[in-house]
């Protein structure tokens, strides 16, 4: 497993990370499943809008909370944000239409994934956000997106 962490010290460095995995998944081109973990209000949604952002869209991003799913098309990639939090059972994410999004290169950015269970597929990339004082931390961890991670790890600045 390849894992690293990153200090975030206000918002603007939790966008400028989610500008550099936007970056970082351009590059790829391989799209797939990134887990966002994290307690209520820890940047989970501001990363994804920093993401969306750096990618060139110019809309509101807000959290998917209510209507579950919220997709974009930008910078070339085809991306969906989920928030799974109000999720009764996982087998609601059958009437989202998801199956019919999963089509190869399509990014998936899934908030509160534990409510998915086993429905979903394994990410390709997980990020835990966690309170660190007045900012954050993330924690970067795959098995198997080795290279998206060097990638990232490149760009940005890392803590021990």
């Amino acid at each position: 497993m390849q894992e690293f962490d990153v200090v975030l010290p206000d918002e603007a460095a939790t966008l400028a990370l989610g500008a550099a995995l936007a970056a970082a998944l351009q590059a790829d081109a391989e799209g797939g499943v990134i887990f966002l973990n994290g307690d209520l209000g820890a940047g989970k949604t501001t990363l994804t809008r920093g993401l969306l952002h750096a990618l060139g869209h110019s809309g509101a991003v807000k959290s998917p909370t209510y209507t579950l799913i919220e997709s974009y098309e930008a910078g070339g990639l085809s991306l969906h944000h989920l928030d799974l939090y109000r999720l009764g059972s996982p087998d609601e994410l059958d009437f989202l239409g998801l199956r019919e999004l999963m089509v190869p290169g399509a990014v998936f950015l899934i908030e509160w994934p534990q409510q998915g269970g086993d429905w979903l597929p394994l990410p390709r990339l997980q990020i835990d956000l966690s309170y660190d004082g007045e900012g954050r931390r993330a924690h970067l961890y795959s098995n198997s997106a080795t290279e998206l991670l060097k990638r990232l790890k490149s760009t940005i600045t890392t803590c021990d």
